[in-house]
């Protein structure tokens, strides 16, 4: 009975190190960045190993994160059932699924997709390993940085491709930057106490009134609207979608401003479930308003 345990013990650990539903995110992310881009049709193909490789670079990511911050994580009760810091999983296993996950990852978009690709996915581990995840006990800046980091997804799919970025890439990128601030913010209102003890300095922590952080949450909420807009004028999606995307946004941007005006562990959670609920219809919105509705491989497109 125990040996039949040990195979789906170890998965579920594995599912908890690669931080499996935030890379799904990612992942999506990046999906749908391809199919936006993909204006003579899809390469269904390079399609499906952009997404097998960003999955892969996802976890790495993560799995290179919860190794860095272990020590951090033992410390708040919201994390110290992580793999490493419970013992589940030792560093030296963690540091071999990371070097394995990067290698994969790399390797199935360099060659899968292109190597462009395999470069976006490259910058986007290493900055979120050495320049957010060190940042995070230093600065509350930490949080924009990581929106940057967050960023880069949409970009990628996007070069997967075409091999270039245009200005749509450009766009869908600063619709996910803009997106997680409010996002992360929260998170960190409602973890404030558990991450002022791990150590971590986050904007809550440091604005007790909640005024700062919601006025943040507000800005970055409403500046999706004009990026909405934009989407549509670079010819990428309809004008339903500027419609309709922009009213999103304000819906986003009022349960920020009642974050703002009632700032609680309440009104917090309604923001990220909030910002959990935009983000897939935001991107719903986007496929079926894409300008480019051609669905044929690219390999069926005669020049």
């Amino acid at each position: 009975m125990t040996n039949e345990r040990k195979p789906q013990t170890l998965f579920q650990a594995y599912c908890e190190l690669t931080k499996i539903k935030l890379s799904l995110l990612v992942v999506m992310s990046t999906a749908v960045a391809f199919v936006m881009a993909s204006e003579l049709g899809i390469d269904w193909m390079a399609f499906l190993w952009t997404v097998i490789g960003t999955t892969l670079s996802a976890a790495a990511a993560a799995t290179w994160n919860q190794l860095f911050e272990h020590k951090r994580d033992a410390k708040m009760s919201r994390t110290k059932d992580r793999p490493i810091p419970s013992g589940r999983i030792s560093i030296l296993h963690a540091f071999v699924v990371g070097v394995l996950l990067t290698y994969g990852g790399l390797s199935v978009l360099a060659f899968g997709a292109n190597p462009a690709a395999a470069g976006v996915s490259l910058l986007t581990i290493l900055t979120y390993v050495f320049v957010y995840t060190p940042l995070k006990p230093r600065t509350s800046f930490n949080t924009f940085i990581g929106a940057i980091v967050g960023a880069f997804p949409p970009l990628l799919g996007w070069v997967a491709a075409v091999g270039s970025l245009s200005g749509g890439a450009w766009i869908f990128g600063g619709i996910l930057f803009l997106w997680q601030i409010p996002h992360f913010m929260a998170l960190a209102w409602k973890y404030k106490d558990e991450y002022e003890h791990g150590g971590f300095i986050m904007l809550p922590s440091l604005d007790p009134s909640g005024d700062l952080t919601g006025r943040v949450s507000i800005l970055t909420a409403l500046c999706l609207v004009p990026l909405c807009l934009l989407f549509t004028l670079e010819g990428v999606a309809s004008t339903v979608f500027a419609v309709v995307g922009s009213m999103l946004s304000l819906w986003y941007t009022y349960v920020a401003f009642r974050f703002w005006r009632n700032p609680s562990n309440g009104t917090a959670v309604k923001m990220f479930l909030t910002s959990i609920m935009y983000l897939p219809l935001l991107f719903v919105l986007m496929l079926l308003t894409r300008q480019y509705v051609d669905f044929v491989p690219i390999s069926m497109v005669t020049p």
